[in-house]
């Protein structure tokens, strides 16, 4: 796998975390690269440091796969740096388009990752019942707010990260429920730094501590985990359903309006009910163009994979 590869798929993980509702580990997935990345995650324990002093820094560099994490996570924060502005405008200006999108991103994505399991038998079919069950249960939670203060924001980056790297849930999305999306993203635009590094801190130590739990379940549940992250990917649909009804608002810690409460509606019944235009064909436009470029990356990757 080229570094330029590797690189990219860097964008695309970044790109989908910055976004509530989209996963970096579901484009980990689909791109191929998910079980490379869980090993390498693995690498990083203190025997494995000591190979520095032991045997030099090239051995330890070649034992954790250190090129591989290295030009991942520099796509990822580039992208990160990049887009934070960029979703944040679009989901506000173009909130249908964008939730549309993002809708046949996870459609698609659900698929491929149903697409491991070979022969459905019935304890899968209850995994996924039970993922769905989960997911949608997640996303009708309403969000609280929390001060986004160093330890708490240490604390929100290693529950994310956790979710991050898991195909089917968004860490974006738990940061939207703990309330500290809006100042995570605020503190990537502004350059926070104090905000930035302790927020990375913790989804260091929440990233190390899960792949082996993780890669653990895959090694010997790996269908049944399979099936409880394709429910998991299906049941978040409820949230990114891009025609919403705001039932009830409550004010942040900042003067701002934000929705507490929608009921997800019919393109019809939301231009009634909100007086707002349903943009239907435009919307269906870009879950198709979503489901597309899943399909894209899934084909991409088919050939690297033969290639290699």
């Amino acid at each position: 796998m080229s570094l330029i590869g590797i690189y990219l798929r860097g964008l695309a993980m970044g790109a989908a975390d910055v976004v509530p509702g989209v996963s970096g580990g579901t484009i980990a997935f689909i791109t191929g690269i998910y079980g490379t990345l869980l090993e390498a995650i693995k690498s990083l324990t203190p025997r494995n440091l000591r190979l520095i002093t032991q045997q030099g820094f090239s051995a330890f560099w070649e034992t954790v796969n250190g090129s591989f994490l290295l030009v991942l996570l520099l796509g990822i924060v580039t992208s990160i740096l990049s887009l934070a502005r960029v979703i944040s405008y679009l989901l506000d200006q173009h909130p249908l388009l964008i939730w549309s999108f993002f809708f046949g991103l996870i459609i698609a994505s659900a698929l491929h990752v149903g697409k491991q399991i070979k022969n459905w038998r019935g304890s899968y079919l209850l995994m996924l019942l039970l993922g769905i069950a989960l997911a949608v249960l997640i996303t009708e939670l309403k969000p609280s707010e929390l001060t986004a203060s160093p330890w708490i924001v240490f604390a929100a980056g290693s529950i994310a990260i956790c979710a991050m790297i898991l195909p089917g849930i968004s860490g974006s999305f738990l940061l939207v429920l703990m309330g500290l999306y809006g100042p995570i993203l605020a503190a990537v635009k502004d350059l926070n730094l104090v905000l930035i590094s302790c927020f990375a801190a913790g989804c260091g130590l929440g990233l190390l501590s899960f792949a082996h739990l993780l890669s653990w379940l895959l090694a010997r549940f790996y269908y049944l985990t399979m099936s409880l992250l394709t429910g998991f990917l299906l049941g978040s649909l409820n949230l990114v359903w891009p025609w919403k009804q705001t039932l009830s608002t409550y004010t942040n810690s900042k003067g701002k309006e934000l929705a507490l409460e929608q009921a997800n509606r019919w393109p019809g019944d939301f231009e009634l009910l909100t007086q707002q235009p349903a943009q239907t064909v435009s919307c269906i436009t870009m879950a198709v163009a979503g489901v597309a470029l899943v399909l894209l990356l899934e084909k991409i990757s088919s050939k690297n994979t033969k290639a290699s």
